[in-house]
């Protein structure tokens, strides 16, 4: 697999030490997550200027948009996750705020991307995380085969439960819209605490 143009987002960061040391990985984005239901939920400031070399990414559930802009400049967000029921209007308002808009669908066998045809134009990117109890950080990955069906333009990143026994099979994945791959739970020792060296090892190996 190349490096060029692919992206490796780390999301579910919280601690300052810990967004330190993965600065230092190469990882692309580092994506918090403002929901108050998530074990990773982000209650407190992390100092503005210590991932530089990342691009910070604010993860909202139907979060309301004037709360949204004042965590676009408390944490410097570049990039906005939504994962909720929001519809293509709610996503140009964002935009509107200077950020780009990663629009995340939960994913089954079913799928019907259809379902994404009214965000193109409204979102910057998509993400297809696997369908769980949860909005994100279910740790189960989806049948990536499904993608298939995805004949949009949007560039979009897989997420769910992606860990090193996945290594083989993303570096055999192919679509003309795919840029990047989202972890989290699988490379943790606690919630929101991720096991940096664990990482540095996936990216060798990805990309070996």
């Amino acid at each position: 697999m190349k490096r060029e143009r692919f992206i490796i987002k780390v999301c579910g960061m919280r601690d300052p030490n810990n967004i330190a040391a993965l600065s230092n990985t190469g990882v692309d984005w580092m994506g918090m997550i403002f929901y108050p239901k998530s074990k990773r939920f982000v209650s407190g400031m992390i100092e503005p200027d210590m991932e530089k070399k990342m691009q910070r990414v604010g993860v909202f559930v139907d979060e309301d948009i004037d709360n949204i802009e004042h965590f676009i400049k408390d944490y410097q967000l570049e990039i906005i996750q939504l994962h909720g029921s929001e519809d293509p209007g709610y996503c140009t308002n964002i935009k509107q705020l200077g950020v780009k808009v990663l629009k995340a669908f939960s994913v089954e066998n079913s799928f019907d991307f259809s379902h994404c045809d009214p965000f193109i134009g409204h979102s910057d990117y998509f993400l297809f995380d696997t369908k769980g109890d949860l909005p994100g950080g279910n740790g189960v990955a989806f049948d990536w085969n499904i993608l298939e069906s995805y004949e949009g333009d949007t560039p979009f990143l897989i997420s769910g439960g992606i860990d090193f026994h996945h290594v083989a099979a993303l570096k055999k994945f192919q679509h003309p819209s795919w840029i990047g791959i989202d972890i989290n739970s699988r490379f943790e020792s606690e919630p929101a605490i991720k096991n940096i060296e664990k990482i540095k090892r996936f990216k060798h190996e990805l990309f070996s």
